[in-house]
């Protein structure tokens, strides 16, 4: 009996059948966290985006898979190899903070998983926010309660980040 091979474009024809199946759900069950805004079916962080490019212009830019880095168990893209060893040397500096979760879903207790298009650095902090909405909302006093309560919620979910 022959093999049967998943190629990259089959793989690519099952997500609208996935998106259909999967429910929409912006919360991140507690234990089964998509931390690092990652894409559930590739594995990818940042749903494949450059976070080095995050600090270098004004919107990020997609990562190559020619230029893939592994890092807290996820696959890092980045649009160039100046980028990816930018980032193997440092990665708490480019990664977003809060496990890439927002930060106003942090505060109240809640893992709510952010899009990586909506994004804001504070000071040299990157963060990740569901919405443009919670992006406006979000203040040197609300990160500061993240901050301090992620340490407990990563702690209470078993999680890194």
């Amino acid at each position: 009996m022959g093999k049967i091979w998943l190629t990259r474009r089959g793989l690519l024809s099952l997500l609208p059948a996935a998106a259909l199946v999967a429910p929409a759900s912006a919360e991140i069950p507690l234990g089964v966290p998509s931390l690092y805004a990652a894409d559930p079916l590739t594995g990818l962080a940042l749903r494949g985006y450059d976070p080095v490019s995050y600090r270098l212009g004004s919107e990020p830019v997609s990562g190559s898979d020619a230029h893939d880095y592994v890092w807290t168990g996820l696959v890092w893209r980045f649009s160039s190899a100046a980028n990816r060893g930018a980032f193997a040397r440092a990665p708490e500096v480019y990664a977003p903070r809060l496990g890439g979760c927002d930060p106003e879903g942090i505060v109240a207790g809640r893992l709510v998983e952010a899009d990586p298009l909506v994004a804001s650095l504070y000071g040299d902090r990157l963060y990740l926010f569901r919405d443009a909405e919670r992006r406006r909302r979000a203040g040197p006093e609300l990160l500061d309660a993240a901050e301090a309560r992620w340490p407990d919620l990563r702690r209470d979910a078993a999680i890194g980040g």
